[in-house]
């Protein structure tokens, strides 16, 4: 496995499909849902199955104040769910916002990947949105720090 910044449009290809495949398919969303005009501004990472060249895993970094970033976007291939590559993506965004002197970060957690999000040191604020009128998000952060 390797974690990369896409460059190429392929490797931005696969980057999207991925979050396509695992975030809007399944509701039956358009192709184009899985971007934002984000995007450009934010970092990107993605780890990459070196066996077969295919993205496993991916996230991206939005910086939303010089102190405040949040995590968007993220996916598991559904063959590689609990095996570590989401708490590898989380654990990257947060050293790059770190390096940024970002020490808060921010995501809008669905109900079913809250347990994940918790283990990783986030902490639920409050309920937030509905997406789709059926995906309940929850606002969480976590404060972050050189220690």
């Amino acid at each position: 496995m390797k974690i990369i910044e896409p460059n190429s449009s392929a490797e931005f290809e696969q980057y999207y499909n991925l979050r396509y495949e695992v975030l809007r398919k399944p509701w039956l969303q358009p192709k184009g849902s899985e971007k934002d005009d984000g995007d450009k501004s934010s970092i990107h990472r993605m780890i990459i199955d070196e066996s077969n060249g295919k993205a496993v895993a991916v996230g991206r970094l939005q910086f939303n104040t010089s102190e405040e970033a949040q995590i968007r976007y993220m996916a598991v291939s559904d063959n590689y769910q609990l095996k570590g590559y989401g708490n590898i993506i989380v654990k990257t965004l947060e050293d790059i916002a770190l390096n940024k002197g970002i020490r808060n970060i921010i995501l809008q957690a669905r109900e079913n990947a809250l347990k994940f999000y918790w283990k990783n040191g986030y902490e639920i604020i409050e309920k937030s949105y509905l997406l789709f009128d059926e995906i309940q998000h929850w606002l969480m952060v976590k404060k972050i720090t050189t220690d």
